[in-house]
């Protein structure tokens, strides 16, 4: 691990003696990309427990509310590669297979008894944990299942037990739950809620289904958004043709396969791929050959260096601020009413997808981010200022590291300010106004419907 050193800042706003700070993950990385160690990363096997900055400040602030963005757990790819057999994975709850976690029999039990739950139109015909003794495509797999039981300990350890979030006696209207209409995602929104909430109550589960994977709720009219989406498509698509060692990986795998080269590509391998690694499973095979680990490498390779231009090139990021507007429009809004003493939601949770947490993460500046991992979790934190109780900051956390100083706009605060956060402003003026001075627009509507210059 990197100890990496910071300065907590005393109370008087003078910087004692600095000391060393473990950061919560591996920091051994090898310098060069290494496609095998991003894979394992992504899987995101759950091993070892896992250690967090959430919750973390001066002892004079109070936690008032928490806003948690999470990927679904690792699934049952979406994509079969053509003539094949199906990576042989059970999605039936077996507590006493690998990975498993205490409170999963539990989980099970409790689950099955759901009908007492409010659930948003469609999302009242979802099943609410996996049990498929062959996994359906997309399904929530057992290891999904631990990941967000994890989340949810690992959470309710910080904000209920050590931050008093939310009282034994918690009602509905502290929680503000919402989720496509994915089984993917609506289970992993109550694996994490089961073992995050002070006690489970199936009646005051209140789940609203979001129909958009980018969460934009009534303000989806955006054309901007969808030219700069195509345009994006358009650098993946030449990336991809310029990469002639991919190609010849393609050419290869569609002969083992059988079946064109075009077609093989068209059936997103690298899912399907994926899938067989995370679970060491071993790579199908025909009778002209098997799929390999050295076609694996290549085209998680390419995939990552796809990554790494998304980020330099300005398209991705210009259809992440319009894409992600809606969604960070509303918990801005919500942060400020909370901050302006309205009982509001105190929690919040989404369940999504990559696609969604992708956008929110580069449209907030933080490029460092690794592409979401399967249970990937965005939290956003605000904080009351004991000494003013009229200031209240905000952290941000990805997968429990602190990022709120990578944003674009808190990256310098830091250095000019003794406190260990971010004013709840910054983010507030940068939803509120900055997002559209790329598109030297003042609104999300006329950013959406505006060429930019």
């Amino acid at each position: 691990v990197h100890l990496i050193p910071v300065n907590p800042v005393r109370e008087d706003g003078l910087n004692p003696k600095s000391r060393k700070r473990i950061m919560p993950d591996l920091l051994t990385e090898p310098p060069a990309i290494d496609p095998v160690y991003e894979a394992q990363v992504y899987c995101n096997i759950p091993s070892i427990a896992e250690r967090s900055m959430e919750g973390h400040a001066p002892h004079y602030f109070k936690l008032v509310s928490v806003q948690v963005l999470i990927r679904h757990g690792d699934r049952y790819p979406l994509y079969a590669i053509p003539k094949t057999k199906r990576p042989d994975i059970d999605c039936m709850l077996v507590p006493s297979r690998k990975p498993s976690h205490p409170q999963l029999e539990a989980f099970i039990k409790h689950m099955s008894k759901g009908s007492a739950a409010q659930m948003d139109g469609s999302l009242s015909s979802l099943p609410h944990f996996p049990s498929h003794s062959l996994c359906e495509m997309g399904e929530l797999t057992q290891t999904g299942v631990v990941q967000h039981l994890r989340n949810g300990q690992l959470l309710r350890e910080i904000y209920i037990n050590k931050h008093k979030l939310l009282p034994s006696d918690w009602t509905a209207k502290q929680l503000y739950l919402e989720t496509t209409g994915k089984s993917r995602t609506l289970q992993s929104a109550l694996a994490l809620l089961y073992t995050f909430l002070p006690d489970f109550d199936w009646k005051k589960i209140n789940m609203r289904h979001q129909w958009s994977t980018i969460f934009c709720s009534g303000s989806c009219d955006c054309p901007m958004r969808n030219h700069y989406l195509e345009e994006e498509q358009r650098r993946q698509y030449s990336l991809r043709v310029k990469n002639s060692n991919l190609e010849k990986i393609y050419v290869d795998m569609a002969k083992i396969v059988g079946i064109p080269t075009r077609q093989l590509r068209a059936s997103n391998p690298i899912d399907s791929l994926l899938c067989y690694f995370c679970h060491n499973v071993s790579f199908p095979c025909t009778k002209t050959g098997c799929i390999g680990m050295e076609h694996f490498k290549v085209i998680k390779r390419h995939q990552l260096e796809d990554e790494r231009e998304r980020q330099e090139k300005k398209l991705y990021f210009l259809y992440a601020l319009l894409a992600t507007h809606p969604l960070l429009n509303q918990t801005v809004n919500r942060l400020q009413r909370i901050a302006e003493g309205k009982k509001e939601e105190v929690f919040v949770l989404y369940s999504a997808h990559d696609v969604t947490l992708s956008p929110v993460l580069s449209a907030l500046g933080i490029t460092e981010a690794r592409f979401p991992r399967f249970a990937a979790r965005l939290v956003f934190e605000l904080w009351q200022d004991g000494k003013r109780p009229k200031e209240h900051f905000i952290r941000i956390l990805y997968n429990g590291a602190d990022v709120t100083f990578l944003t674009s706009f808190c990256k310098d605060h830091y250095k000019r300010s003794s406190k260990p956060m971010c004013p709840l402003e910054k983010l507030v003026n940068f939803v509120k106004r900055d997002m559209f001075l790329i598109f030297n627009s003042t609104s999300y509507y006329d950013a959406c419907h505006r060429r930019a210059l």
